[in-house]
Order: structure tokens, then C-alpha cells, then sequence
């Protein structure tokens, strides 16, 4: 008799022990999401065939002079404002100090976190780099050299990369001196890839700098 007391004694002591540890389910409300009282949270999980599929929304810019700063940007940086490569190359478009020092740009720190005085740096290096190579761009410009057409954006493409001096030496040697940066980007593949953008708000200036309002 006692046994059969302790057994169910033991089964008692079990099950309250058990039941504890559950309490009663509460919904919780998500600040973070903004979910109001009155509404329902429904989650949509994606099928196989869509899962199966990656979209990009990019703005369609064509070949204006925003297609043309973010066609450069995706070649430089994948356009990251704060990216600083291994060779010391910065920003969104990478420009490396001696560089940002032609523009006015000493602070590398603040020209990292300011997207919009590394905007004004590229559009002053622009400048200064058609008028540096403005007699090229009149005497080849829709010319080929090595199967390439040689247009001003290309140009000015190419002297981003390699600078005015690397672009010069390319198109007088009809394309025999090449130009390729540390990763093995050629100077050709930017005046192939970057031409037949339209530059022509960029005005020419040999003083052109970088003046923060």
C-alpha cells in the first residue's frame, strides 16, 4: 500500500514539475516594426522559382553624365563611399592623396565619410583633366586606335585611371604605350568601356578645386 502511495505520490510531483515549466503564450507587440493593435502580421515566404531568381533595380541613366559618374563608380569602388583598396586608393571613386591634394582635399578622414565632397573632387578632377588633355580631345576624338573609337568621356575615363600624362602617351603612340593600374585594369578597356558618355556640362579648368559651402 505504501509503494502504490509513493508511486502516485512521485507521478504527482512529476507532472506539477513538468507543467511549471510552461506559461500561458502572450503576444507580444514589436516596436520596432510599428505594429499597431488592430493589425496582423502575415508572412509571405517566397516559392522555389522565385527564390531561384535575383533582381536588380538600377536606375536606368544611359549614357548622361550620371550614367557616366556611376558607371565609373561601379568600376572603382562598386560604388562604396568609404572602400580604401589596398594600394591606398579611397573613396567612391578612388582617388589616392597626391590627387586629392591637386583638388584641395588634405583631411583623408573627412573626405572618407563625405559623400558629397567626394562628388565635388570628382567633377574638379574632371575638369582639370580636360583641360589638361583638351588638344587630344579635339584631334582624336572618333577615332579608332587598336579597334578602340576614342571619345571624350573614354578620354577622361582613362586619365581617371591612369592620369592625363599615361592618356597622352597612348593615343600619340597610336595605342603601342599602354597604361595597366596594380590590378591589371588597362588604360584601352577604360576608353572602350566608358565612351560615348555625355561629359560636355564638365567645363574645362586648370585650377579647378573642391570648395565645401
Amino acid at each position: 500500500m505504501i509503494k502504490k502511495w509513493t508511486y502516485f505520490l512521485g507521478m504527482i510531483l512529476l507532472i506539477t514539475l513538468i507543467s511549471s515549466g510552461f506559461k500561458v503564450f502572450e503576444v507580444e507587440k514589436l516596436e520596432g516594426f510599428h505594429v499597431e493593435d488592430d493589425e496582423v502580421i502575415t508572412y509571405l515566404v517566397p516559392t522555389e522559382e522565385e527564390t531561384s531568381k535575383v533582381f536588380f533595380n538600377f536606375p536606368f541613366t544611359g549614357k548622361s553624365y550620371v550614367g557616366f559618374k556611376q558607371a565609373i563608380a561601379m568600376k572603382e569602388s562598386l560604388g562604396l563611399y568609404n572602400l580604401v583598396n589596398p594600394f591606398g586608393y579611397m573613396g567612391k571613386y578612388q582617388f589616392g592623396k597626391s590627387t586629392l591634394r591637386t583638388v584641395g582635399i588634405y583631411d583623408v578622414a573627412e573626405f572618407l565619410k563625405n559623400p558629397r565632397m567626394q562628388e565635388k573632387a570628382f567633377k574638379a578632377l574632371l575638369a582639370r583633366n580636360k583641360w589638361e588633355l583638351r588638344k587630344e580631345i579635339d584631334r582624336y576624338e572618333g577615332k579608332i586606335i587598336k579597334g578602340v573609337k576614342i571619345t571624350e568621356s573614354g578620354i577622361l575615363a582613362a586619365a581617371h585611371l591612369g592620369g592625363a600624362g599615361s592618356v597622352k602617351s597612348f593615343l600619340k603612340s597610336n595605342g603601342n604605350n599602354g597604361f595597366t593600374d596594380g590590378f591589371g585594369t588597362s588604360l584601352k578597356s577604360y576608353l572602350r568601356k566608358f565612351g560615348g558618355y555625355d561629359t560636355s556640362n564638365i567645363v574645362a579648368n586648370p585650377n579647378a578645386k573642391v570648395k565645401m559651402n
